[in-house]
């Protein structure tokens, strides 16, 4: 074997080696993150187009197109495009015809002119000072009887009223989260029609994501990653609607 191709072959099995690391952990430690795939109920299914504003890891991006979906995932930060791009499509073999991940400022939708049947915005309002700028651009994109799911912190939960606010929108929150009365102000005069307002993130999801969070500070990824197994039986217990949520999500449908 010549050293090239022993190289190749080498770089060949480190590349599958980091592929399955990644679906193993994917889509992360986060625990809050994970939680919020159990809003997936209030989804649509079968084809029709999504639009994920905010995609992060590409996570809800992926899920949504599992469920048939053809889905447009928006980012402002470009490695993460990349990121989710690469290991999606080109390791996870998705249809590119079916799912798109773009970089896009929140901000730029006013040019946007392509339509969707749903759009899922999570914890991503909170970073954005014109939020009511960004959800009437929502509303215009939506086709009628289109469906918003938003999701962001509870502005009464302990951790978010404790946070030091980003006053200049350099990417942290500008802005502790929302109430339900928050969403009604935001969401009706608008026009959309909210159907439920549900919190997520109980006592036991987000002592468990402190958990892990003070280890990764401590000690890094590779330390927190043994114990997820242990923290995700949290996740997968835990009910929606805690007196104190973590997070809190509104399903919103554009009139006909």
């Amino acid at each position: 074997m010549t050293y090239q191709s022993w190289s190749l072959a080498n770089h060949g099995t480190r590349s599958a080696l980091r592929n399955w690391l990644r679906d193993f952990v994917y889509p992360g430690l986060d625990l809050h993150l994970r939680n919020r795939a159990s809003l997936c109920r209030y989804w649509m299914n079968g084809p029709r187009d999504v639009l994920d504003a905010g995609s992060g890891n590409g996570y809800f991006s992926w899920l949504a197109y599992t469920t048939g979906a053809r889905v447009v995932a928006l980012n402002f930060e470009m490695g993460q495009v990349e990121k989710a791009a690469d290991f999606l499509i080109q390791h996870r073999k998705a249809d590119p015809a079916r799912l798109r991940f773009e970089r896009c400022n929140l901000y730029d939708l006013r040019s946007e002119e392509r339509k969707f049947d749903e759009i899922i915005c999570y914890e991503v309002l909170e970073h954005i000072r014109h939020d009511a700028e960004i959800v009437r651009q929502f509303y215009r994109v939506l086709r009628p009887g289109g469906v918003l799911h938003l999701c962001c912190p509870y502005r009464l939960h302990k951790r978010h009223q404790a946070e030091v606010l980003d006053l200049h929108e350099t990417g942290g929150h500008v802005r502790p989260g929302y109430t339900e009365e928050d969403y009604r102000k935001l969401l009706e005069p608008i026009g959309f029609k909210i159907e439920s307002i549900v919190g997520i993130g109980p006592p036991s999801v987000y002592i468990a994501d402190e958990i892990l969070r003070v280890i990764r500070a401590r000690a890094g990824d590779i330390f927190a990653l043994p114990l997820l197994p242990f923290a995700l039986p949290w996740i997968w217990f835990a009910r929606i609607g805690p007196n104190v949520p973590f997070s809190l999500y509104a399903r919103a449908m554009k009139d006909f």
